[in-house]
C-alpha cells in the first residue's frame, strides 16, 4: 500500500507530501482543484507517458515520488529480488521529467528503464477511469483476474509443467527434423572428413612435439659441432680447458691458506665449481651419445608437419585444434547415424505431451468457463445498481488453432460489455466510458477481492453522471473494498465520501498571481463541512450540515460490526 506520495513542480502543483493510510480515502474538492492530477502524478510514478507539458511553468524538472509498504508480498519480493532491487519492507519509487525530454527512473535509489517502473507498478496499483494504468484493459490481466477468481492455482501449475516440457521437446522434434532433411548430404561429407582426420589420427600435443623434435633433427649436425667445442673448452682440452685451469687454481689457493685461514672460503667455491664443471661436461657427453642426425626421420616429421597444417587450412583453423576437431566430427556422425532412432523416439514423446497438453488444457478451458459463467453473472448484476441498468459483462474464451498452446492455456480471454441495453458486447477497452470502465472495474473488485491481487486501488470518475442511490451504492462498495485494499477515491458526490474511512480536501490556493494545490486531512467536524459544501455549494446551511452529519453517520453504523481486514 503508499504510504507517501510526494509531487513537486508538477502542473499547478509546487510541492506536497500526501501521507496515506489503509481504508478507503477519499479526495474532494472544488473542480479544477487539482484532485485528478494527483492521480496523473501517481500515474507518472507507476511509468505512464511523461510529457514536458505536465512540468510546471517556469520550473526545469517535474519530481514525483512514492512510498509503499509491500510487506507480506512475496511475488514482488521476488521480483525485486531478481533484479537486486529488494530494501527491506519498503518500495521507492521516483520518476523525474525535464524540459529537454528526458525522463529518469528510480526503484529503490537504482536508476532503472521506464519500462521496468510500469513492471514494478502492476505489483502495485490498480487505477480505474481514463489511464492507461490498470491491467483490466490488457488481455493478460483480464486472464489473471478469470483464473485468480476461480481458484485455478493448481491447474494452471499442472499446465505449466506440461507445457514447458511440450515445448521443450517441439523444439528439439524441430532440430532433429531440420537435422534430418539434410541428413544425407551431411552423412557424406561427415563420413569423408572423419576418415581423412582417423587416417591422419592427430594426437592432443602432438604439433608441439613434433615442432620441437623437427628443430632438433634440422639443426642435428651445428648441435653436435657445438656441443663437442663446449664439451673441449670445459674438459677435454688438456692445456687450457676451464676444468684444468680451475685445478691449477684450488692448488693455488691450498698452498695459501697455510699462511692465512681466510682463504678457505674462497678455495671451497672453486673446488666446487671443478665438480660442477664436471657434471656438465658429463651431461654434455650423454647429450652426444643420444643426438641423432638422422635424414629419414626428419622427413618424416616434416611430412607429418605438413600434414598438420594442410588439414588446418582445410577446416580453417589452428593446427593445434584438429585433435579436437576430430572427436567432434566423431561425435556428430555417430549422431546422425543414430538419427532416425532418436527422430522416432522425440516424436513419440511428443505425441506423448501433446495429448496430455490437450487434457490439461481442456481441464483448464472447462473450469474457465465456470468461472467465466460466475463472474459475468456476478459483474451483469452489480452493473445494474452502479448506473448501468440493462448492461450486461461477457467473458469471451477464443480458442487457438488445433494443436497450438500457449504458455497460459489453449484459449485467449477478453472482457467485453454493452453498457446500455440493444447494444451487442464490444471490448471493455473500446465501449466503457471513463466512468463506466470505474464502476465496473469497482464491480469486478468487490468480487474478486478474496482471490488475491494489488493492494492499492485508485478510482478517478467512479462516480461520473450517477447520484442518488446509484452514488450511495458506489460508496458502500468502495467501502467495503477499503476493508480489505487501500482505495483511494477521486469525487464530487457527498454520497460517495461519506462512505470515505477518511478524507482529503484538494484545494487551490493563489499567492503573487501563482496558483498552488493544497491538501488537507479532514477531521470530524472539517469533514462534515466539506460534505455539506458538497450538498449545497458554496453557502453552507445548518441543515445541510445536519444532512452532512447524518450521511456520516450511517456510513459509520453501516460498517460497524463488519470484521475489518484493512492493510496494516
Amino acid at each position: 500500500m503508499i504510504r507517501e506520495l510526494f509531487v513537486r513542480d508538477l502542473a499547478i502543483i509546487t510541492e506536497l507530501v500526501l501521507p496515506l493510510e489503509s481504508g478507503m480515502t477519499a479526495l474532494t474538492g472544488e473542480t479544477g482543484a487539482g484532485k485528478s492530477i494527483l492521480v496523473d502524478a501517481l500515474g507518472l510514478v507507476l511509468g505512464d507517458r511523461g510529457d514536458v507539458t505536465l512540468i510546471r511553468h517556469g520550473q526545469e524538472r517535474a519530481e514525483v515520488g512514492a512510498v509503499f509498504e509491500i510487506r507480506a508480498h512475496e511475488p514482488l519480493f521476488a521480483w525485486l529480488r531478481a533484479r537486486d532491487l529488494e530494501q527491506g519492507e519498503e518500495c521507492v519509487l521516483r520518476r523525474i521529467l525535464n524540459r529537454e525530454g528526458r525522463s529518469r527512473a528510480y526503484i529503490n535509489g537504482r536508476p532503472v528503464p521506464i519500462q521496468v517502473l510500469r513492471e514494478v507498478g502492476r505489483y502495485l496499483v490498480e487505477i480505474y477511469g481514463q489511464h492507461a494504468h490498470q491491467s483490466l484493459l490488457h488481455s493478460g490481466g483480464q486472464r489473471a483476474l478469470l483464473d485468480a477468481y476461480g481458484a485455478h492455482n493448481l491447474l494452471l501449475k499442472e499446465w505449466d509443467n506440461a507445457y514447458q516440457r511440450w515445448q521443450q521437446l517441439s523444439q528439439e522434434l524441430e532440430t532433429l527434423t531440420q537435422a534430418a532433411s539434410e541428413q544425407t548430404a551431411r552423412l557424406e561429407l561427415l563420413r569423408y572428413q572423419v576418415e581423412e582426420l582417423e587416417v591422419f589420427r592427430p594426437e592432443p600435443g602432438e604439433l608441439e612435439q613434433l615442432e620441437q623434435e623437427q628443430q632438433q633433427l634440422a639443426h642435428g649436425t651445428e648441435l653436435v659441432q657445438g656441443v663437442e667445442s663446449a664439451l673441449d673448452l670445459l674438459y677435454q682440452n688438456e692445456q687450457g680447458a676451464i676444468y684444468v685451469l680451475l685445478g691449477q687454481v684450488a692448488r693455488q689457493l691450498a698452498q695459501l691458506r697455510v699462511i692465512d685461514p681466510n682463504l678457505n672460503a674462497p678455495l671451497e667455491l672453486v673446488e666446487s665449481a671443478a665438480i660442477q664443471v664436471e657434471e656438465a661436461a658429463s651431461g654434455l657427453r650423454h647429450y652426444l651419445e643420444a643426438v641423432e642426425i638422422d635424414p629419414e626421420q626428419l622427413k618424416w616429421v616434416e611430412d607429418r608437419l605438413s600434414g598438420f597444417y594442410e588439414l588446418a587450412r582445410k577446416h580453417r583453423m589452428e593446427p593445434e585444434e584438429l585433435p579436437a576437431l576430430a572427436e567432434r566430427l566423431a561425435s556428430e556422425l555417430r549422431d546422425l547415424e543414430t538419427l532416425d532412432v532418436r527422430l522416432g523416439k522425440r516424436q513419440e514423446e511428443f505425441a506423448t505431451a501433446s495429448k496430455e497438453c490437450r487434457t490439461l488444457a481442456a481441464n483448464l478451458s472447462e473450469a474457465r468457463r465456470k468461472a467465466a459463467t460466475k463472474l459475468e453473472q456476478g459483474v451483469t448484476e452489480a452493473m445494474q445498481s452502479l448506473a448501468m441498468p440493462g448492461g450486461c459483462f461477457k467473458v469471451v474464451l477464443s480458442p487457438l488453432k488445433e494443436g497450438e498452446f500457449s504458455a497460459h492455456g489453449a484459449e485467449q480471454v477478453q472482457f467485453q460489455v454493452s453498457a446500455n441495453p440493444g447494444q451487442p458486447p464490444g471490448p471493455l477497452s473500446k465501449v466503457a466510458s471513463g466512468g463506466e470502465l470505474s464502476r465496473i472495474g469497482l464491480a469486478i473488485q468487490v468480487l474478486t477481492f478474496q482471490y488475491g491481487g494489488v493492494s492499492t486501488l485508485v478510482f478517478d470518475e467512479v462516480d461520473v453522471g450517477i447520484g442518488g442511490a446509484v452514488a450511495e451504492t458506489v460508496g458502500a462498495r468502495l467501502r467495503e473494498l477499503g476493508e480489505y485494499r487501500q482505495v483511494l477515491c477521486v469525487t464530487h458526490l457527498p454520497q460517495v465520501a461519506a462512505q470515505a474511512h477518511a478524507q482529503i480536501q484538494v484545494s487551490k490556493s493563489h499567492h503573487e498571481k501563482v496558483s498552488a494545490v493544497e491538501l488537507t486531512l479532514l477531521d470530524k467536524e472539517k469533514r462534515v463541512e466539506e460534505i455539506a459544501r458538497m450538498l449545497g455549494g458554496k453557502k453552507i446551511t445548518e441543515r445541510s450540515r445536519a444532512h452532512a452529519r447524518e450521511m456520516l453517520e450511517m456510513a459509520r453504523r453501516k460498517s460497524k460490526g463488519n470484521s475489518p481486514h484493512r492493510l496494516s
